[in-house]
């Protein structure tokens, strides 16, 4: 059975590697095949019936993988009706989020003007509403939707599958006209469970006000970690107990199991009251279901995460077992829960949280054989028994996790050795009862519990600063990965395996590698897909970088540079940049400058900025562009050709105008990245006769209607350009007219809202990589 089960994930896995689902007649197949592993069970011959099992249970899992995904994409809203206004009517069915000049909430549509297809749930945002949101509420709203579109980057965020995962098969924004509020309090389960954590919410936030971690006591308790701060988030995620700040397996073993007691205390003390409920239903049986129930509830109150929904299917094939009277053995628990996560939602194998939750569990099983005693008396053995718990964690997750980030905490076991008793037993205890406790005790509840988040984090900040906290390398290939596997499951055997130290020798080929370089007399250029906005990296062959742009701003907290540019260089093992160039203020390439400066060891900054901006401040050292400055790295020339620099005198002058203009040549190969500027600016670098010539442009301006000029494209004579774009931005970028003359010009066109981030090198064979047609995945819908 345990086998059948990883075939049967194993089968839903490989469904989400497809860049289209299978046919009709595929899947038709695959259920016959399904079938007859079922009957072959019947047959003689043990090993027969074991392969035959595993292959039936793999088609299995990949037909009802493929199933589900056929009939969550059939939602999807029609290209027809995409940008237009429409009417709508319908529920507020999440917990909504409050951001910095609106709000963000899933809609479940009731009805559409004139009978419109559009899908059953939707995304909207509300820039500038008036009036609170709150789940469960009926409004009429006029709304202008899009299908599914997310950055497509490598090591990135996957937002489109994540959508498809939630059930959410469009997205939008509230526009303004006749919204309604229809009905404040439409009845349901889920709306109440909504309401629910909307209420505690802000009963957190009405005592914890401008309190910096109320977001942390929020996520205990509700599972919201929405309003958690990127930086807190990068002292979480370098001391490895990011896991904690969330309602997390352990936290609802800790509450089904007081639960539990609780019931089971009362109920045998229930002869005092002449109740005699022991003769009615076991003690045991009442305890075990008190204790599952209690994690349904938080597992509901917690928006049903992937640690928590493994820790509730354990808990419930727990009770089905106690309930029965039968024993069942720990790996079989394991396993079922594995099989309903992935029966219910067959995307989970994608997230990484899947994987670490279960990964933990699986070493603590592996390493825990043999070697932990079954009854424990006095704090010394269980603090042993905790000990050697957190190091075959620790340890069985080093593979995982660099696979998955491309680091691991070395401080992980300092922090969770004070983290996890703390927030476990004291902090989300007192965030609990302070979030239900009446007014006057739940104030005094809940600042104690923000004290103790307040004093942990002082200790995890000095922790996360020191410089070994982390330990940074490429993600690893698969050969090495499974090496590394092999050498921890070496190092985690149970007592009386030979030689076990030797396991961290098969760690060595992970933990050492360096990022990869491209070869002498190449540049290697990754254009990544960070929507509206310009971001480029260069990379020598001598190891020097150099990032052009930096992206957008998302919005408050949340910029390219930690959602796109830090997760990529951090998972190549990169850790620093020789030089950054801001070409000019605008928010869509200045937007993730900050995030990478605290993220990453930056040289200097090369811009057009004033002194006094930020970015400028925050550098080691700031340089501004000006015409004329050159250098070499590794036989690969770098130019500025724009702007002047008497033009800094002229205050007038618009961003714009005075971007910086950079040239890359190596080997006869150039390329040319010319920010913003427009055609004035373009017509003087013709008539001064810049070195304009290169092989691949950055489409000025991202293809506006003021730039790309006849005359400049002739100068430049690109063979191939690139447009960053944003999926249909507000500006129409690039605009139909001028996309269309660089056809004429017999100019090959990439564009990143099409093809996802751009990969390729300067210098011998030019090969251009788009990152979407290379991992097509059948969500994506090309």
């Amino acid at each position: 059975m345990r086998l059948a089960i990883l075939s049967f994930v194993a089968g839903a896995a490989w469904l989400q590697t497809e860049a289209a689902l299978p046919s009709f007649a595929i899947l038709a197949g695959l259920a016959g095949v399904a079938a007859a592993g079922l009957f072959a069970q019947a047959w003689p011959g043990r090993g027969l019936r074991l392969a035959s099992g595993c292959v039936g249970a793999g088609a299995a899992g990949y037909t009802w993988a493929a199933m589900l995904a056929a009939a969550a994409l059939a939602a999807d809203l029609p290209r027809e009706l995409e940008g237009r206004d429409l009417h709508v009517v319908g529920v507020i069915d999440s917990l909504p989020y409050e951001f910095e000049g609106g709000v963000r909430f899933n809609f479940k549509v009731e009805n559409v003007e004139r009978g419109f297809a559009v899908p059953a749930r939707i995304v909207l945002g509300w820039y500038g509403a008036r009036q609170s949101v709150e789940p469960g509420q009926r409004w009429r709203l006029n709304v202008r939707l899009q299908r599914p579109h997310g950055n497509a980057n490598p090591y990135g965020f996957d937002y489109e599958v994540w959508l498809l995962e939630q059930g959410l098969r469009a997205t939008g924004y509230v526009r303004p006209g006749p919204n309604t509020l229809l009905d404040g309090q439409v009845f349901g389960i889920g709306y109440g469970i909504e309401r629910l954590r909307a209420w505690l919410r802000a009963r957190i936030r009405a005592a914890l006000p401008d309190a910096p971690y109320a977001g942390v006591i929020v996520a205990l308790v509700i599972g919201d970690q929405r309003a958690i701060a990127q930086s807190d988030w990068q002292i979480f995620n370098r001391t490895g107990i990011s896991h904690l700040v969330s309602i997390s397996g352990l936290h609802i073993t800790m509450v089904a199991g007081m639960c539990a007691a609780l019931v089971a205390a009362l109920w045998r003390r229930s002869f005092f009251t002449g109740a005699q409920l022991p003769l009615l239903l076991p003690t045991q049986k009442a305890a075990t279901l008190a204790g599952a129930l209690a994690a349904l509830a938080y597992v509901l109150l917690a928006g049903s995460g992937i640690p928590a929904q493994r820790t509730l299917y354990m808990l419930v094939v727990v009770a089905a077992a106690s309930w029965s009277g039968r024993a069942v053995g720990v790996t079989h628990i394991l396993c079922a829960a594995l099989f309903l996560v992935v029966l219910l939602d067959p995307w989970a194998v994608l997230a990484p949280g899947f994987w670490l939750s279960f990964g933990a569990v699986g070493a603590i099983l592996f390493a825990g054989a043999g070697r932990f005693e079954p009854a424990l008396h006095g704090w010394r053995p269980m603090l042993a028994v905790a000990a050697r718990t957190q190091a075959a964690v620790t340890l069985g997750l080093v593979p995982l996790t660099m696979l998955l980030f491309g680091q691991f905490s070395l401080a992980s076991p300092v922090a969770n050795a004070v983290a996890i008793p703390l927030v476990s037993f004291v902090v989300t205890p007192l965030a609990l009862l302070g979030s239900v406790a009446p007014p006057g005790l739940s104030d005094w509840l809940l600042l104690a519990a923000h004290a103790c988040v307040v004093g942990l984090a002082g200790f995890l900040h000095a922790l996360s600063a020191q410089p070994w906290a982390v330990w940074s390398a490429p993600r690893p290939d698969w050969p090495a990965f499974l090496v590394a596997s092999g050498g921890v499951a070496w190092l985690l055997a149970p007592r009386g395996w030979p030689l076990r130290w030797l396991g961290l020798l098969a760690l060595l080929p992970m933990l050492v590698a360096g990022a990869s370089r491209p070869q002498q007399g190449r540049v290697r250029v990754t254009a990544f897909d960070v929507g509206q906005g310009m971001a480029v990296l260069l990379e020598t062959p001598g190891g020097h970088r150099l990032l052009y742009d930096t992206g957008p701003s998302y919005g408050p907290g949340s910029d390219a540079g930690g959602r796109v540019i830090a997760p990529y260089l951090k998972a190549r093992g990169i850790d620093a940049l020789d030089v950054i160039v801001v070409s000019h203020s605008d928010t869509d390439h200045v937007g993730g400058a900050l995030t990478l400066l605290d993220a990453l060891r930056v040289g200097w900054v090369l811009s057009s900025l004033p002194t006094s901006h930020p970015v400028a401040r925050r550098a080691a050292r700031h340089v501004r562009c000006a015409a004329g400055q050159e250098w070499e790295w590794d036989g690969v020339r770098f130019a500025v050709l724009h702007p002047r620099a008497d033009s800094y005198a002229d205050r007038a002058l618009h961003p714009n105008a005075r971007g910086c203009v950079l040239r890359v040549e190596v080997d006869g190969q150039a390329m040319l990245l010319p920010g913003d500027i427009e055609a004035p600016q373009e017509a003087a670098l013709v008539a001064q006769g810049a070195p304009l010539a290169a092989q691949v442009l950055l489409a000025p301006h991202h293809g506006s209607g003021t730039s790309s000029t006849p005359a400049f494209l002739r100068a430049v004579a690109p063979s191939v350009a690139l447009f960053q774009v944003g999926f249909r931005n507000r500006y129409h970028h690039p605009k139909p007219a001028v996309f269309a003359r660089y056809a004429d010009f017999g100019i090959a066109r990439w564009r990143t809202d099409d093809s996802g981030a751009l990969e390729f090198e300067l210098g011998g064979t030019f090969d251009i990589h788009p990152y979407r047609m290379e991992h097509a995945r059948y969500w994506y819908g090309r």
